[in-house]
């Protein structure tokens, strides 16, 4: 192997041979052959160089890398666009919700966000560290009148210069000299979003389309358009609507398997005992001549028990095992003569209301069941 000057290169000495003998050859004589045979053999020791280990290994071959991938995330973001955001906050105050919330509005991926305020001034608090540890790059601005206002509008007229890939900006402050700058950015070709607080409402137009955009800063969510609004109190009314057909279609099929039921037992308890017992008491009054009769006014005390009793009877003959109460007693009272039975009561001056009168009779008897009486006939015990 030959060393050069500088002691880097280094060729074998057939090769030194093989240069040396090209460099004698007269011009006519060297072909395209030598030629040919001394780039493939340059070529191969090439690549035998960058294949080495010790290449790879070496910090010369990692800054290589780390060129070629900076070259392409910049192409990539020339290509795709990224989104910037100026703050005034020493006019607006955003917190990690509402920043979320403009970069979902924006297009493209926000990557900058830059604040402008005199961070000396006390009233900032300590905004200017939760906005550092946010990713924010703060500007400061001396103490004066829109001092924080004129600096964003230089910064912002030409932050094409620093922030070549931007495609959309974010303007955040309340102040109306801002619209300036606003225009300008719309003239250099960017989507441009103007951010503004009134009241608990952060109002985000887009100065290209018009279009408004707001979020509540109350409740952390955005305020949906009155069109919204109506399309989901539809589907909720919709929602509704179905949850009540299908519990009303199971309710129906309760009550069929339940009249079933009733249908089977009304059956095989159609002869009772105390049934029998009651019968007589009714002495052979006919319902017709009873509910004729009764259809009017109950004109004694008698005819008003014939009518309970019956009462009674019917509805154990239908449903024998279930326990009659003093209520469900006075509605059936109340269908068949029109008339509460506590007005029966004291028309017939039997007592000051219906269940004292059951209470007192020594037709009936009463049971507490629960919360509510359970009406009886004497007989029946």
């Amino acid at each position: 192997m030959l060393a050069n000057s500088n002691g880097h290169t280094k060729v074998s000495t057939p090769e030194a041979t093989e240069i040396s003998l090209v460099k004698n050859l007269p011009e006519e004589k060297i072909t395209e052959k030598s030629l040919g045979s001394f780039s493939l053999t340059l070529a191969e020791q090439l690549l035998q160089t960058i294949l080495s280990p010790g290449w790879l290994e070496s910090a010369a071959f990692s800054q290589f890398i780390q060129k070629i991938q900076q070259k392409t995330e910049t192409k990539h973001q020339l290509e795709t666009g990224i989104s910037l955001l100026l703050l005034d906050a020493e006019n607006l105050k955003l917190d990690v919700n509402s920043e979320l919330f403009l970069a979902s509005v924006c297009k493209y991926p926000l990557h900058f966000k830059i604040a402008f305020a005199n961070w000396k001034n006390p009233s900032i608090g300590k905004q200017d560290i939760e906005l550092y540890n946010r990713g924010y790059q703060l500007v400061h601005v001396p103490e004066g009148k829109d001092s924080a206002d004129a600096k964003m509008i230089a910064f912002g007229a030409c932050v094409l210069r620093s922030y070549p890939t931007v495609q959309e900006i974010l303007v955040c402050s309340s102040d109306g000299i801002l619209i300036h700058l606003c225009n300008e950015l719309q003239n250099q070709g960017l989507i441009v979003y103007w951010v503004r607080r009134q009241g608990q409402t952060l109002h985000i137009e887009n100065r290209n389309t018009g279009k408004l955009t707001h979020y509540s800063l109350a409740m952390a969510t955005e305020v949906p358009s009155l069109q919204k609004v109506v399309e989901q109190i539809q589907d909720l009314i919709k929602n509704e609507q179905d949850s009540i057909n299908t519990r009303l279609h199971s309710l129906a099929k309760i009550a069929t398997l339940f009249q079933e039921r009733s249908n089977i037992n009304n059956k095989s308890n159609l002869k009772q005992p105390q049934m029998e017992e009651i019968i007589p008491i009714i002495d052979n009054l006919s319902v017709q001549s009873l509910q004729e009769e009764d259809s009017t006014e109950i004109p004694n005390e008698k005819t008003l028990d014939k009518l309970l009793l019956k009462i009674i009877q019917d509805i154990q003959i239908k449903s024998p095992k279930t326990k009659l109460s003093v209520s469900k007693l006075g509605s059936e009272l109340r269908k068949i003569t029109g008339e509460s039975p506590n007005s029966i009561i004291k028309k017939l001056k039997l007592g000051s209301n219906f269940t004292k009168y059951l209470e007192s009779s020594p037709t009936f008897r009463l049971k507490m069941n629960g919360k509510e009486y359970e009406v009886m006939p004497l007989l029946s015990e």
